[in-house]
C-alpha cells in the first residue's frame, strides 16, 4: 500500500484512539499530500507516489525540526513539545537515516571511488553521496563527514 493511502486510511484508527496528536498530524501530512497533488496538476483524490510522498514527509519533518529549534532558541520550550510530539510520529513514515558510522564509511569508500583526497574534491563526493544515499541520511550530516574526511 501506497504511503499517501497508508497515513490517510490511519485517521479512522486514530479517531478511535482518540490520540488527537496523532489525528491533528495525519491530518495535516493529508493536506500536504493532497495539495502536492493538486500542484503537480492532477485531481485531488488521486495518491502521491511513495517518492513524492517521502518528500512531503520529509518537508513536514524539516519544518517541526525548524520549529523546535526556534522556539528553544526563543526559550519557549512549552511550544516545542508539541513539535517534537507530531515530529516523532512523521517519523515513524521516514525511512531509517543512517548513523554517523555508516556514513563515514560509504564517505570513504566514495572518497576512494573517485579518487577524492582534498577539499577541493568535497563537493564532487557530497553530490555523488546524496544521489546514492537519497533519503536514508541527512544531508547536514553527510556535508559534515566529508569535510572531517578530506581535510
Amino acid at each position: 500500500m501506497a504511503i499517501h493511502e497508508n497515513i490517510k486510511k490511519e485517521i479512522p484508527d486514530a479517531m478511535r484512539a482518540k490520540d488527537a496528536v496523532k489525528l491533528q498530524t495525519l491530518r495535516s501530512l493529508v493536506t500536504a499530500m493532497t495539495n502536492e497533488v493538486v500542484a503537480k496538476k492532477r485531481k485531488p483524490d488521486e495518491f502521491l507516489t511513495d517518492e513524492e510522498a517521502l518528500a512531503v514527509l520529509k518537508r513536514a519533518a524539516n519544518q517541526r525540526k525548524d520549529s523546535i529549534q526556534q522556539f528553544e532558541a526563543a526559550g519557549r520550550t512549552e511550544l516545542a513539545v508539541p513539535e517534537k510530539a507530531e515530529l516523532a510520529i512523521i517519523e515513524t513514515y521516514l525511512p531509517a537515516q543512517m548513523s554517523r558510522e555508516e556514513v563515514t564509511a560509504a564517505v570513504q569508500a566514495k572518497a576512494a571511488e573517485l579518487g577524492a583526497s582534498t577539499k577541493a574534491d568535497a563537493n564532487k563526493v557530497i553530490g555523488a553521496l546524496m544521489r546514492d544515499l537519497k533519503g536514508k541520511a541527512d544531508g547536514t550530516l553527510v556535508k559534515e563527514v566529508v569535510e572531517s574526511v578530506l581535510s
